[in-house]
């Protein structure tokens, strides 16, 4: 078995709206019904897992679930941090589970090609991570604001999701994080900090995570693709 964590419960105040973001729609679907249905139509996932706010519960059941006749999914609330959500997602999984993807509910762009490729990398290699080469040149600044560094561009990743690990694997780095009071911007830090090695994967640069206007309207031109 293939589980998915879908996590969907920030506050998207960079977008500006008196809804979530997950929630806006393009083209008359919200970008939660297409983050759901490209794993829900893809036969090597049989757990989906969304992590929602807790008031959104019934918003959510009914304009998602019921709307576009949802079936089978699990909902986990979210926590204080994107961390705790999706520890909150992993409790929900079904225990069968060999590989774990844990996905932004707000890249609704991704493809079947790249679920299907970070399961079965995951699968060799325990743990991978979907992502893109930077374009441009990448600086590092110190507190004065000087530049301290220019690291070679070659060696420089975008990340996005899906995140993807053994089952036994993420458990035992969350349980790890946990006892330790650790917190890591990503999976694949908790991951990292228990000793494994972390593959990076070529995604798409169409699988963008929505969180500005610019970005709704970057979405709208990939759909009329």
């Amino acid at each position: 078995m293939n589980g998915v964590i879908i996590v969907a419960a920030g506050t998207g105040s960079r977008m500006k709206k008196d809804i979530n973001k997950q929630f806006i729609k393009l083209d008359n679907k919200e970008i939660i019904a297409y983050t759901i249905d490209k794993f829900y139509i893809n036969d090597e996932i049989d757990d989906i897992v969304v992590v929602i706010k807790k008031d959104e519960e019934d918003y959510f059941k009914k304009n998602i679930l019921e709307k576009y006749k949802f079936k089978n999914i699990k909902i986990a609330y979210g926590g204080e941090e994107r961390q705790d959500s999706v520890y909150n997602g992993i409790q929900k999984l079904d225990k069968n589970c060999e590989v774990v993807l844990v996905h932004d509910g707000a890249r609704p762009f991704v493809t079947e090609e790249i679920i299907n490729n970070s399961i079965q990398e995951a699968k060799k290699h325990n743990a991978v991570v979907v992502g893109v080469k930077v374009k441009d040149t990448i600086k590092v600044v110190g507190e004065e604001g000087n530049i301290v560094d220019t690291p070679n561009r070659k060696y420089l990743w975008s990340v996005q999701t899906p995140q993807v690990f053994k089952y036994d694997i993420i458990t035992k780095a969350y349980e790890n994080a946990y006892n330790e009071n650790y917190y890591g911007t990503d999976d694949a830090m908790l991951v990292e900090k228990i000793g494994y090695d972390v593959k990076m994967i070529e995604g798409s640069y169409d699988n963008i995570k929505i969180t500005t206007q610019e970005d709704l309207n970057f979405g709208e031109q990939i759909l009329r693709k």
